[in-house]
């Protein structure tokens, strides 16, 4: 039986998930039962898989923004549901304890748009 070891914990998001699973089903004939769902999950639950290039320019945008609130955790939630209001924000954000003021949800929705 196998024992995993964690190596280490770093928030992912849906895009880079999909292409994760995507190179496990071309090494792996038979994918898992986990990482068939794991697929079907990500394919319906991802609203707009978002190019490496544009993940990547959005992740340096909202780093620049120099919001110490937000965590590694904040930025892939924001690039997995790019939210282009501020009430779309508010709900990516209702699973955390963490408020923003007004000024700071508004930039952080201006460099979404900015990349899309």
């Amino acid at each position: 039986m196998h024992n995993p070891e964690f190596i280490g914990e770093k928030p992912v998001t849906l895009s880079e998930v999909a292409e994760l699973l995507k190179e496990v089903t071309e090494i792996e004939a038979e994918v898992a039962f986990r990482s068939t769902r794991a697929k079907d999950f990500v394919e319906n639950f991802s609203l707009e898989i978002v190019t490496v290039e544009k993940r990547e320019e959005l992740l340096k945008k909202l780093q620049e923004l120099n919001l110490t609130r937000l965590k590694e955790e904040h930025f892939v939630k924001i690039i997995d549901f790019l939210p282009k209001t501020v009430d779309d924000l508010k709900t990516v954000f209702q699973a955390y304890p963490l408020s923003l003021p007004k000024k700071d949800q508004e930039s952080i929705v201006d460099a979404v748009k900015a990349v899309l």
